[in-house]
């Protein structure tokens, strides 16, 4: 059993401007993913892919650790692509994808789809009850930050 949930926005901003929060620095993903309180490199290909990062992420009180792995990328002027995947808590194997493509200078679509599989059969029922709220709210906090950075140039 794999949940999937894909939802996609409108950003009045350029597509480096978005991009900048899913390729660049901690500082910068930080704005869109405030949780992420560490990142460091573990290994880097050239390619990109198969790259491995150890990200620190904290929920409440609790910081989770673990290792996320570019597993595509795609970096062009018009289009760009990133997939990555983790292994959180040792429960939930999760994949989140970003695709942004340039509708002109000003504006960025970005078609955001995240799976969740649990590896554990008790975490199973927990997915029965998730809903597509957090994928709502990540797209609403991107555009949000994106637009309000754009005005400020």
């Amino acid at each position: 059993m794999m949940k999937r949930w894909t939802r996609d926005i409108e950003i009045n901003a350029p597509i480096e401007q978005v991009w900048s929060f899913f390729g660049g620095s901690l500082e910068e993903m930080q704005k869109i993913m405030p949780q992420v309180v560490d990142q460091k490199s573990v290994k880097i290909t050239e390619e990109v892919v198969g790259s491995v990062y150890r990200q620190k992420y904290k929920e409440g009180k609790r910081i989770e650790e673990y290792d996320v792995e570019t597993l595509e990328y795609l970096n062009e002027p018009d289009r760009k692509k990133m997939k990555i995947g983790f292994i959180l808590a040792n429960l939930f194997e999760i994949t989140a994808f970003y695709e942004l493509k340039k509708i002109n200078e000003n504006k960025t679509y970005l078609k955001y789809t995240t799976t969740n599989r649990p590896l554990k059969w008790f975490v199973k029922v927990f997915l029965i009850f998730a809903s597509d709220k957090v994928v709502v709210e990540f797209l609403e906090r991107v555009k949000r930050v994106a637009e309000t950075e754009t005005s400020r140039l």
